[in-house]
């Protein structure tokens, strides 16, 4: 297949794990660099995907004859960015409920009064679908700039059929709008609605009976999430709602061990499921279920700051059993109302300790693992998808290190530059 443009002059994190370019002929061998860098590297792009990758001077040049040409001009270039965990379609906000929590309202006061998630609930079962996605692409926008070129977006503000549905059709048309791809995940069984104040099981039983089936037969969700705590479902409750999602042909991941442990880790590793999320209160058996499963541990340290939480995940048991970590945002206007990757690697270093290479791959490989989309993005290799951003820093590793700078330079989507001055790379 002819190329269609070469990318050349530049530094590569292909963030494939040990593995680097034999400067001699462009293969890949071992090495024990954990971005998988290419110093002096270009990157051909045809049809969309990377159809070449490694050191220029192994470039074919006879392949290139007819490709435009454009230069990196040194610059880092890395993985399009993934947010595996947001909830960011959602009508209206709950600032004036955190400047009460900050004057001293307790939060059963403010659920007392109509607050908390309730509000959210009214909010968006009040808004419009065309809403819900202008509503979702402000927050997305703010992402984008930011290298962002994938997005998982739940549902979970409905709690109805029709609601939960209006959710996952807004969150599917983004791609028509931004150059961004979407994973839908629905998540019903985030909490209880008004209309069953006292009978969980009641409303299990339609998240189970009515809403996954419409929802899996229009084929609007990617996955099935759902909240195993304290505050949320019991674990037998998260397991109906799971086979049920089985039954469907539907992966799940699952909200769990954020305020306790319930064994809501094993349990999702039990159905093979693609993430456990939040995880502060996770055991050593949990871990090693979750790694025995393939489960990736995705953590969200802009919840953990915002609710000024002191529990951390356990970073050391996930690296000690080879659990893989991705990072994500949590978008959502109650617990985490973050639109900046950037600041959630910084977090993940701060907060919980882990390395700038740790928390890059958590945006990135680990990221499209917990989505299932390993094999398409989250890496730069030959086959997959040409989403790549060129980066105005020194090392990869700066990527966690500042806060509140963007050093976002250009983004690349199906191999079409979609942010960043044309002029500049030619």
């Amino acid at each position: 297949m002819a190329w269609d443009a070469v990318w050349v002059n530049a530094r590569i994190a292909t963030m494939v794990p040990g593995k680097a370019p034999d400067t001699a002929d462009g293969a890949f061998a071992v090495s024990a660099d954990p971005y998988g860098a290419i110093e002096d590297g270009a990157i051909a792009v045809a049809d969309g995907k990377i159809a070449w990758i490694g050191a220029e001077s192994a470039l074919d040049e006879t392949q290139a004859d007819e490709a435009a040409i454009l230069n990196a001009g040194r610059r880092w270039v890395t993985p399009g960015l993934i947010d595996c965990h947001t909830h960011i379609i959602y009508g209206g906000n709950r600032a004036a409920e955190f400047e009460q929590r900050l004057n001293g309202a307790t939060y059963e006061e403010i659920a007392r009064a109509g607050g908390g998630i309730v509000s959210t609930v009214k909010a968006t079962r009040d808004a419009s679908e065309d809403e819900l996605v202008d509503l979702a692409l402000a927050r997305i926008g703010q992402l984008s700039v930011e290298g962002l070129t994938t997005i998982e977006i739940k549902s979970g503000y409905g709690l109805n059929t029709e609601v939960e549905r209006r959710m996952l059709r807004a969150a599917r048309r983004i791609p028509e709008i931004a150059s961004i791809d979407i994973a839908t995940s629905f998540l019903g069984a985030h909490a209880l609605p008004p209309e069953f104040p006292d009978s969980p099981d009641g409303y299990i039983d339609l998240v189970c009976r009515d809403m996954i089936p419409a929802i899996a037969e229009a084929g609007e969700a990617d996955a099935v999430d759902a909240f195993c705590e304290t505050i949320g479902f019991t674990r037998d409750q998260t397991e109906r709602v799971f086979q049920a999602a089985a039954d469907h042909d539907l992966p799940v991941k699952l909200h769990a061990e954020q305020l306790s442990d319930l064994g809501g880790a094993e349990l999702v590793a039990s159905y093979g499921g693609l993430s456990a999320d939040h995880l502060e209160y996770v055991g050593e058996n949990g871990v090693r279920a979750m790694a025995g499963a393939g489960t990736v541990a995705v953590l969200l340290p802009g919840a953990f700051y915002f609710l000024r939480e002191t529990k951390v995940p356990p970073i050391d048991l996930f690296r000690k059993h080879g659990v893989g970590m991705a990072i994500a945002t949590d978008s959502n206007p109650g617990s985490s109302p973050v639109t900046s990757l950037l600041l959630m690697l910084n977090m993940a270093c701060t907060l919980f300790r882990m390395t700038p290479a740790e928390a890059l791959a958590g945006v990135t490989r680990e990221a499209a693992r917990a989505l299932g989309r390993q094999d398409s993005i989250g890496t730069l290799e030959p086959g997959k998808k040409a989403d790549f951003v060129l980066w105005d820093i020194d090392r990869p590793g700066q990527l966690a290190y500042p806060i509140g700078l963007n050093p976002c330079c250009a983004v690349v989507k199906d191999g079409n530059i979609v942010l960043g001055d044309h002029r500049d790379l030619l």
